[in-house]
């Protein structure tokens, strides 16, 4: 069968794309491995617009329910979208006129437009029991779980723009930021090292390697060691906010579509074009400047606008 769409990814992007996919009639499918995207993991989600707070798991339960409301079943028989869930991409290729989609259980489809929005993994931390705490007091959210650590002191593990950006924001509420990076020079541009440092409350300590998260049920401290003597050190806090990067998910299209450094695809903002005529991309898997949940859903929203016109204009 051929469609006019394949979207890839069961995040707010992807859902948000094929609910408007099923409303503008066009014959779509989604290939999703799982719903939710990274948020299916958090406790408690505050800045899902609309929601003064859910969990990761009701919002994904929250997509996956809007979508197949619109999707092809019994009180829907006339519906153009189709899910098919539980599988990845293995690999895109074209074909004349048409891509050919093939999934990881040997599967293929053909269409005449694609949809990328597989988002990303946070690179996780690599720190005895850093697993064992994670979302009890150690998370990869400043935005999202900041305001819980309200007049707590807290630490932020990274040294990029996002470690710097993050370290500021929860100085807002935080008693106090410490700042811990493995290299004795910031990733984060200079300018705005010295601006966060200038904030009393932001303290950043350099040349450090971060070993073991402390506590039982709860984050209560953590232990670095100093790469220049190799000593150890405890440091209490009560918060660990991770920012050592994202991987994005898209090795599916590393031959395909053009990638920055850092694996992101390269889209055009003003319509989340790729360089690849036919194939669209939103979320976290783009070179974005800001990747978000409301962010994503937006951006997936402007490129199904997109391929609606150049499906009808073609």
């Amino acid at each position: 069968m051929n469609y006019d769409l394949i979207i890839i990814g069961g995040g707010p992007a992807g859902a948000a794309a094929a609910v408007y996919a099923s409303r503008k009639r066009l014959k779509t499918l989604l290939i999703i491995k799982e719903w939710g995207g990274q948020s299916v993991v958090s406790e408690t989600i505050y800045n899902w617009i609309g929601t003064t707070a859910i969990s990761g798991a009701d919002l994904a339960n929250n997509l996956k329910n809007h979508v197949l409301a619109n999707s092809t079943n019994e009180t829907n028989p006339n519906s153009t979208l189709e899910v098919k869930e539980g599988n990845i991409v293995s690999s895109i290729s074209k074909k004349e006129e048409l891509f050919v989609v093939k999934t990881n259980d040997e599967k293929e489809f053909l269409t005449k437009t694609i949809l990328v929005t597989t988002g990303s993994g946070r690179r996780k931390l690599d720190a005895l029991n850093a697993d064992k705490l994670e979302h009890k007091g150690l998370t990869y959210c400043a935005t999202c779980d900041g305001p819980l650590f309200a007049d707590m002191d807290v630490a932020v593990i990274g040294g990029g723009n996002s470690a710097f950006e993050s370290a500021s924001q929860l100085a807002a509420y935080c008693k106090s930021v410490t700042i811990l990076h493995r290299s004795d020079v910031f990733r984060a541009d200079s300018i705005t090292v010295e601006k966060v440092l200038k904030n009393p409350k932001i303290t950043a300590i350099k040349n450090v390697a971060v070993t073991e998260i402390k506590g039982d049920k709860f984050v209560d401290g953590l232990i670095y060691k100093d790469k220049i003597n190799n000593e150890e050190k405890e440091l209490k806090v009560s918060g660990i906010f991770v920012e050592i990067g994202q991987i994005p998910n898209t090795s599916f299209v590393k031959d395909l579509v053009p990638l920055d450094a850092m694996g992101h695809i390269k889209i055009n903002p003003l319509d989340q074009k790729t360089e690849v005529s036919g194939i669209w991309a939103a979320g976290d898997c783009t070179d974005v400047l800001y990747h978000q949940n409301n962010i994503a859903a937006g951006d997936a929203v402007r490129a199904l606008e997109d391929i609606y016109v150049h499906i009808h204009t073609k």
